[in-house]
């Protein structure tokens, strides 16, 4: 599960503070210029500039990251080790492997870490590792666009759960957070996306309602209008 997802962009970048024995510690920070990454299979590939917003120089780690759905390698980035000075920007390259034609978005995750150089003497400064983890959605050739995919899940009622379906090829991003309403019982998701094909089964203190309100967000993490999607009651 990744609780990093946000759907505004500040809040989407977390920074992971370490605690070190020094005279005095600083926060350095790599920025991704969007909060997505998305690689077409048509294209092959995609580039994202990652700004250094830390005033010295850094080096820049960048690593692909697997939800626990799907493991399979892929992407490959390019550089995976870099220097970036103050203020500069690094681009760094999504490749796509060489894999099959793909049938539906796949998610993966990549993570950013900018590391400082210590400077010795009395004024020793330890810079903070800020670890920036973002969404990779890589896209089939040909898949028409779809900007409200969250429209294709399925939501039915058996029994004291929910389930929910997406038949979709797409991957739907959403707060991990839904309503049934009438009533406004809370359902957990557990994490904020359905992967294409998933069944999600939500255990629920009451199935009372006509329609699930979901709070979606954009192909690029950005909130939009909330979405109340039908309710279906299996006999």
């Amino acid at each position: 599960m990744y609780p990093l997802f946000s759907f505004q962009v500040p809040a989407a970048f977390v920074a992971v503070c370490l605690s070190f024995m020094s005279t005095s510690s600083h926060a350095a920070g790599m920025v991704p210029e969007t909060p997505v990454v998305v690689v077409d299979q048509a294209s092959g590939e995609a580039t994202l500039n990652v700004r250094n917003s830390d005033d010295q120089p850094a080096l820049l780690y960048s690593t692909i990251e697997h939800i626990p759905e799907d493991t399979e390698p892929l992407l490959l980035l390019n550089p995976p080790v870099a220097r970036v000075e103050p203020g500069k920007s690094q681009q760094v390259r999504f490749i796509l492997r060489e894999v099959g034609p793909l049938k539906t978005e796949r998610l993966q995750r990549v993570v950013f870490e900018g590391i400082s150089p210590r400077q010795g003497g009395s004024g020793a400064q330890v810079h903070l590792t800020v670890r920036q983890n973002i969404p990779v959605i890589v896209r089939p050739a040909n898949l028409a666009i779809d900007r409200m995919p969250w429209k294709r899940l399925v939501w039915s009622v058996a029994g004291q759960q929910v389930r929910v379906s997406n038949p979709s090829p797409y991957v739907v991003r959403l707060s991990k957070a839904v309503n049934l309403i009438p009533g406004g019982v809370t359902l957990d998701l557990q994490r904020t996306y359905i992967l294409p094909g998933e069944v999600l089964m939500l255990d629920a203190s009451s199935t009372l309602g006509s329609h699930v309100r979901l709070f979606p967000a954009s192909t690029y993490g950005f909130a939009v209008d909330s979405y109340d999607a039908p309710l279906i009651v299996q006999k």
